[in-house]
Parts: structure tokens; C-alpha cells; sequence
């Protein structure tokens, strides 16, 4: 799943329906299409050179991935920032992050702790070098994808891919609103979590776990708070 991008480029690859959806993800996730934002089938089609029809496909993918919302009459949008919405993610975030680092933890190999811990070192080195948010934030989501992996539940991974786009699209908002936050805790709270992993601490691993994301929830409330985005 890509995490990154610009303006809308042409379709080439795979299915076309597959390739508009990893398109206008991006596109979404770059800032092209803002929360709340209407997707026009007639005009995707138009910049992606692909029929109306591939472009419904792909819209259909992104709402199955929580990430826009198509209403009958009024047609297809990206989603709205709000903290409802942000509570109800993050609460089934925080419950699958539990399983997830809980069930890894009796099954995890040495060879991916090895690459937890790169992308730990990967994430110190990048902050060191002034990396930007995005380029944090895919290292980020790097380390929670290889713990889902780790877990051997294909199930749960489903699951998280069922709300991976939204949280990545909540993390881009808590991180243009305060970046300096989460560079302070980016590299503790996930070599925190990867040393319980490799001792195996399932207890004190499910908690941190937890917590580990219902801080983020708490602190991206409090940022659309302050900025008056409540309401879906």
C-alpha cells in the first residue's frame, strides 16, 4: 500500500481499478484531495485516462478501506476529519495493536526483531537528517506493518488493513499540527515496544501497545479541539 504521492498519474500497472485507487490514495494522503472533498467520477477518469467504470472500482476499494464515503445523491467524498471519527478508529486501533503485539510476541522471529529494530535506527537517522513528517510517518507505519506480519493472523491483518488508510490520513493531520510532538516521541515509544517484543513481555507488551495508540487518539482529539474541526 503506498503512502505517499503527488498529482494524479497516469494509470499503468495491474488492474486499472486497482491502480486508480492506489492513485487517488495518494493523491489524498499528498493533500490533493482534502478531507471532506468530492471525488467526481467524470473527472478521475478524465486526468487517469481509465473509464468511469475503473474509477468506480477503485472509489469502491477506498470505502472499503474507510478512507472516502459515498452517500446515494450526493456522491462520493474523502472522509471528514472528526473526532468522533478519530475515537472510533483509534479505539479499534488499540485493540487490534494489542492482539497484534501480544500474539508476535510468542512467534516473532530473531530475524524480525532484527528489522524492527532497523526501522527504529532507520527512524533516529532520519530525524537526525531533518526527514519530514510524511517520510517519518512511513517508517512509522513500516514498523506497525511488520508486527501485524510478525503476528501470523491473517485475519487480524485484514483487519488493519481495513483501517490502515485512515489512520495514516489521522497521523498526516497530527503531525502537520504538531510535528514536533510526535518527533519527540518517535523513536522511544517504538524501541520501547520493540524490546518488550524480544523479551517477550506479553503482559506489559499488550499495555504499552494500547497505549501507544490511545495517546495519539487523545492528542489528535485535543488538535482538532483547538482547531475546531468537531463535527463530521
Amino acid at each position: 500500500m503506498s503512502d505517499s504521492g503527488g498529482e494524479l498519474r497516469k494509470a499503468q500497472r495491474r488492474s486499472l481499478g486497482q491502480e486508480a485507487a492506489d492513485r487517488v490514495r495518494d493523491a489524498v494522503f499528498a493533500g490533493y484531495f482534502a478531507p471532506g472533498a468530492p471525488l467526481r467520477e467524470v473527472e478521475l477518469a478524465a486526468s487517469l485516462e481509465i473509464s468511469r467504470g475503473s474509477v468506480r472500482e477503485g472509489l469502491a476499494r477506498l470505502e472499503q478501506e474507510g478512507l472516502v464515503r459515498s452517500v446515494w445523491h450526493r456522491g462520493t467524498r474523502v472522509i471528514e476529519l472528526s473526532a468522533a471519527d478519530v475515537d472510533e478508529v483509534y479505539t479499534v486501533r488499540a485493540a487490534l495493536e494489542r492482539l497484534a503485539f501480544a500474539t508476535a510476541a510468542g512467534r516473532i522471529d530473531a530475524s524480525a526483531l532484527a528489522g524492527l529494530d532497523g526501522v527504529v535506527d532507520g527512524m533516529a537517522r532520519s530525524l537526525a537528517e531533518g526527514a519530514d513528517g510524511p517520510a517519518l510517518l512511513a517508517l512509522d507505519m513500516d514498523f506497525h506493518d511488520r508486527v501485524y506480519e510478525a503476528a501470523a493472523n491473517r485475519r487480524l491483518l485484514d483487519a488493519w488493513h481495513a483501517v490502515r488508510s485512515q489512520v495514516y490520513l489521522f497521523q498526516l493531520t497530527r503531525i502537520a499540527r504538531d510535528d514536533a510532538e510526535y518527533r519527540g516521541i518517535l523513536v522511544g515509544e517504538h524501541r520501547e515496544l520493540a524490546g518488550l517484543l524480544r523479551r517477550g513481555d506479553t503482559a506489559c507488551l499488550a499495555v504499552a501497545a494500547e497505549e501507544h495508540v490511545d495517546s495519539a487518539r487523545r492528542r489528535l482529539v485535543r488538535i482538532l479541539a483547538d482547531t475546531g474541526t468537531t463535527e463530521a
